[in-house]
């Protein structure tokens, strides 16, 4: 009992899991001392504790604190520890995320965002190339979300405008891409079993995840 009344209501919540930690942050009041006190990366986040729709659940909760609480911004997250919570998360969990509009959007972004941010300079020195991504299920033209990353300099720029003449175009399904970035699967395997398809060049393609530095899921 001693050992208990010292924790706080954020301490509570840190030690909480699955279920009883995705109903504490649903509940929880962005603007309350508990939510500003709580960081994002010592909650227990393991999609293996939590059903499919669960999952979805989670992750409107965090952004939903994100607005007031600038901690729970998925941005926020290390990225060994967000690679861990995507690979870990089942692929019906991943479809039940990518079937929320807004939802896709966020996770899709960010995770575009960190490939601009994990680009190995030391790699990419003397690459020019523009590659074009398709995600399907989406509602832009021809039902695809569309992004554009292109590398230069050792550096890698994001865009949701395609503006550049592409070296490669790379048609997948959101749930493939979260698998592809982390190292759930590698091009080849996705090419073989036609879960991605690729309009340009293919030997640029199959070796395209190698420019950059994603992290490993911990």
């Amino acid at each position: 009992m001693a050992e208990n009344a010292g924790m706080t209501s954020a301490d509570r919540i840190a030690d909480l899991r699955g279920a009883a930690l995705l109903d504490a942050l649903e509940r929880l009041d962005p603007l309350s001392p508990e939510a500003h006190a709580l960081d994002v990366n010592e909650l227990d986040l393991d999609p293996g504790d939590l059903r499919k729709d669960d999952f979805r659940r989670l992750l409107k909760a965090l952004l939903r604190l994100a607005e007031r609480a600038p901690a729970f911004d998925l941005s926020k997250v290390e990225p060994a520890r967000f690679a861990s919570l995507v690979a870990s998360a089942s692929r019906a969990q991943l479809e039940s995320v990518v079937a929320d509009r807004s939802l896709r959007e966020r996770v899709l972004d960010e995770i575009f965002a960190r490939m601009g941010a994990h680009i190995r300079p030391d790699r990419a020195r003397d690459l020019h190339a523009v590659v074009h991504w398709r995600l399907s299920g989406g509602t832009g033209e021809g039902g695809f979300d569309r992004y554009e990353t292109a590398i230069a300099h050792g550096a890698c720029t994001v865009s949701r405008e395609l503006k550049g003449r592409p070296r490669v175009t790379i048609t997948i399904a959101p749930a493939d891409f979260f698998r592809l970035v982390t190292h759930q699967a590698t091009p080849a395997v996705l090419f073989v079993t036609g879960r991605i398809k690729v309009k340009g060049d293919l030997a640029f393609a199959a070796g395209l995840i190698g420019f950059f530095d994603l992290p490993h899921p911990v």
